[in-house]
């Protein structure tokens, strides 16, 4: 049964569901299902726009690993792996000094494992964070990964705040206002929301984030979550869908489209204090690349292959231009209390 028939059934039954509910869902359906990326897929990620993102990314961790002391052992970790191109990428370049550490990847979708054991043979897998192990310190990384967690959404309505929800409109899936007052839940600093505001609000980034600090102050180690978002909070949903590269209605096909959220990037650095983790910092992603490296890089492939210089300099300029990746997708870095900063922070 499509899923979109059994949100309908269920929400003829027992009324609205949450959009976090209709979200979590959703996604889980999408990516067991298929591997989503690439161009006969709905979307592209960074790491499948250039070989660069992944080896810069690698180079950071190799370079903290060697600040930290080189510890003999140590554990890759990276959430949300795609098809393995960041883990294969960012290793490859770690190796060349010295940097080889055991591989776990954070990925519950059978389709996906199936492509990334095809690049990571060796890894260990894992359905969330609880099983990762506890030995050694971490070093953690998350490409678009926070953005695919479900989302709450709260609605300032004539009646007061209400959690909006997904309900009927005929047989389309649409937003709704709920009916249970919500305004207890909301601080005193949104006095001045205009009627219609919506609040957006992710606690399953909150724990995710809270759950690697943790980690991070207990065993040692960093991590860092790369994504798109914002880094001052602001009003309105940023819930969208897309579809074979084309953004669609979020509520017209779900299993069959990705759901993703901007990421508030404000929250996090107490969430993470909040666990005992030291916060590096925020940086755009476009100078975090060109900070460590990216254009000499380029230029490296570029003199390497002089027929691809043109499509080389163009994945560049996607990962780091403002007008492209490069002011939207943040990066974040958090450690643990005793171990350096990053490059980049």
């Amino acid at each position: 049964m499509r899923l979109h028939q059994r949100f309908a059934r269920l929400i003829a039954a027992s009324g609205p569901i949450s959009i976090a509910h209709y979200m979590a869902e959703a996604n889980a359906r999408y990516y067991d299902s298929r591997d989503p990326l690439g161009s006969a897929g709905d979307f592209t990620t960074a790491p499948e726009i250039s070989q660069i993102y992944g080896e810069l990314i690698g180079l950071w961790l190799a370079d903290l690993w060697t600040r930290a002391g080189r510890p003999a052992r140590v554990h890759y970790v990276e959430l949300g792996p795609g098809r393995g191109t960041l883990a294969r990428d960012a290793l490859g370049a770690g190796r060349q000094f010295g940097f080889v550490p055991t591989v776990n990847l954070v990925e519950p979708s059978r389709a996906l494992r199936a492509v990334q054991h095809a690049r990571i043979a060796d890894a260990t897998w894992h359905d969330d964070l609880s099983t990762l192990p506890d030995d050694a310190p971490l070093l953690i990384v998350g490409s678009e990964f926070l953005d695919a967690l479900p989302v709450h959404h709260l609605v300032l309505t004539a009646a007061g705040w209400r959690e909006r929800r997904v309900g009927l409109a005929g047989d389309k899936l649409v937003p709704v206002a709920g009916t249970r007052p919500m305004d207890a839940a909301v601080p005193a600093t949104h006095a001045d929301a205009g009627l219609g505001a919506i609040i957006e609000t992710c606690p399953a980034a909150a724990a995710v984030v809270g759950e690697v600090a943790r980690r991070l102050a207990q065993q040692g180690g960093a991590a860092l979550l790369i994504d798109y978002g914002h880094v001052t909070p602001r009003y309105g949903s940023t819930l969208q869908a897309v579809r074979a590269h084309r953004q669609v209605d979020p509520f017209a096909h779900p299993g069959d489209a990705d759901l993703t959220a901007h990421v508030d990037f404000s929250v996090l650095p107490a969430v993470a204090a909040a666990a005992g983790a030291r916060w590096m910092g925020t940086v755009d992603q476009g100078a975090f690349l060109r900070a460590l490296g990216l254009a000499a890089r380029v230029e490296a492939l570029c003199r390497a292959a002089p027929a691809s210089a043109n499509a080389i300099r163009a994945a560049a300029h996607r990962l780091a231009a403002p007008e492209a990746m490069g002011e939207l997708f943040k990066v974040i870095a958090l450690g643990s209390p005793d171990w350096p900063t990053g490059a980049g922070f």
